[in-house]
């Protein structure tokens, strides 16, 4: 006896099938559609449209004028030393921001949690305390500037003075990206490398630091961008002598008060590409070393 074909239940389509199963996943966590529009409503606001206005506005001076603004000597010599201290200032918060956070995550002592919180005091601070306070310590006749006098050696109002700045403000950068990813490396491995005879240099070269390095990567990309484009705590203890100790925000402003906005946007136009591929290649870079560790 045949069974009838209305009796037996009929499949949906696959098609069908897999629509439902996505918009169940995507109905999991319910105010996707709204904060996705919240978000880009944000992004264009605060972020896409200045950069937009700055970057139409430079336009209008045609990539002639453009070019004659950026290659300007004082405009040059203002991105040369920029970029040289903010990459010296990196290098030296490189090495010191690492060893704090070395010193705050693997011994305990007393005043930790106030060496702790001193860290973050450049970020709480503003920039133009900052930049007096370094001013008054460091000038010739300042509490430390005068023994560094003593031996002819002048800390302010010199490049040497724009470099303290850099390395102040920027420093958390180095020692908070790294102090998480130090905290959950178990001191486990350090102990085998020791008892397979490794030295203290070899194992962290060996076994620290290629741990390290993604997240160094990161917060040294973060502490340059953030250099680069520097004011407040650097303008009082540059000296701003043109074509020496003049920096490039300084170089903005200064094209502000004459009323030459154009001027002023395609300088800042440039810093903004300058910081944009230097972030963009250090994420290329740590992205590929974060897959290399993963695949060991």
């Amino acid at each position: 006896m045949t069974q009838s074909t209305s009796s037996v239940p009929q499949r949906p389509p696959v098609k069908t099938a897999n629509w439902l199963t996505r918009l169940r996943q995507r109905n999991v966590l319910p105010g996707f559609g709204l904060s996705m529009g919240i978000t880009v409503l944000s992004l264009s606001l605060l972020v896409v449209l200045p950069f937009a206005m700055m970057a139409y506005t430079s336009t209008q001076m045609g990539w002639q004028g453009f070019w004659q603004t950026i290659t300007q000597p004082q405009v040059t010599a203002a991105i040369i030393l920029s970029l040289k201290m903010s990459f010296y200032a990196m290098l030296t918060n490189m090495v010191f921001g690492t060893l704090v956070a070395w010193v705050l995550v693997r011994y305990e002592f007393w005043g930790k949690s106030l060496i702790n919180a001193l860290v973050d005091l450049p970020f709480a601070l503003p920039t133009a305390v900052t930049g007096i306070s370094l001013a008054t310590l460091y000038a010739p006749n300042g509490l430390i500037g005068q023994w560094f006098a003593k031996i002819g050696v002048q800390v302010a109002f010199t490049p040497i003075g724009i470099w303290l700045a850099l390395v102040v403000v920027s420093f958390p950068f180095i020692v908070r990206a790294v102090q998480p990813v130090l905290a959950e490396l178990s001191v486990e491995y350090e102990e085998a490398a020791a008892v397979l005879g490794a030295r203290r240099l070899t194992t962290f070269r060996t076994v620290i630091l290629p741990e390290l390095l993604p997240a160094l990567l990161m917060g040294a990309g973060m502490m340059f961008a953030r250099a680069t484009g520097e004011y407040g705590s650097v303008i009082f203890i540059a000296g701003n002598i043109p074509m020496q100790s003049e920096i490039l925000p300084l170089i903005i402003i200064s094209k502000l008060e004459q009323f030459d906005i154009q001027g002023a946007s395609a300088v800042a136009l440039f810093m903004l590409v300058i910081s944009f591929v230097i972030l963009l290649a250090i994420n290329l870079l740590q992205w590929r070393l974060s897959r290399r560790v993963g695949a060991k």
